[in-house]
């Protein structure tokens, strides 16, 4: 069981010595490249997911039944393909990742 503790405005959440290691070796190892490199892999299908789902609202579809839901799927990531199609042949650049407003202070410093 964890144990909470207010130090100084600071919450610290103290575990049991087992699990503390084990958290320890995950965050030890996701400074490796090998974890790092199979992470890239996730981080490019959240982004087509997110993507999908903000351009053709790919959570709720108006049909019922699973043949059209089917097919109003397969036209979302067709229109999505042909968005990235057209994005690619006219060198539109990649959207750029938000900058926090703590961030943009520490740059303009």
């Amino acid at each position: 069981m964890a144990v909470q503790v207010l130090s100084q405005d600071l919450l610290w959440i103290l575990l049991p010595r087992e699990q503390q290691q084990i958290l320890e070796e995950r965050r030890a190892e996701q400074q490796t490249d090998a974890w790092k490199e199979r992470y890239d892999v996730r981080a490019g299908v959240e982004g087509t997911i997110s993507q999908a789902v903000r351009r053709t609202h790919l959570r709720r579809t108006p049909y019922r039944g699973h043949r059209k839901t089917h097919l109003a799927n397969v036209l979302s990531v067709t229109a999505l393909n042909l968005t990235r199609i057209d994005a690619w042949l006219n060198d539109t650049p990649l959207g750029t990742t938000r900058v926090s407003h703590l961030a943009r202070l520490t740059l303009a410093a």
